[in-house]
């Protein structure tokens, strides 16, 4: 996705707005959970889903590191 150099303000409560091109390129609707996290000095805004981060199945998962993996990849990778 191109940068678009949107700047929003944060409102007092820490608040502020995606703007509904950005929201409907990546697919967020009202009520989708999302993820917040510092990476080094940005903050980074994703939906979120707690699934394996390889094949996003989310029957069997184990936090590894702070990352979620199915036991079908851990299988693959031989991490049974």
């Amino acid at each position: 996705m191109k940068e678009s150099g949107m700047v929003r303000k944060v409102d007092a409560l820490g608040r502020f707005v995606i703007p509904s091109e950005i929201r409907n390129v990546l697919g967020i609707s009202e009520g989708d959970p999302l993820e917040i996290v510092k990476v080094n000095n940005e903050i980074v805004v994703k939906k979120y889903h707690r699934g394996c981060i390889f094949c996003g199945c989310e029957k069997g998962i184990l936090a590894f590191k702070d990352l979620i993996v199915c036991e079908g990849c851990r299988k693959d990778f031989g991490q049974e």
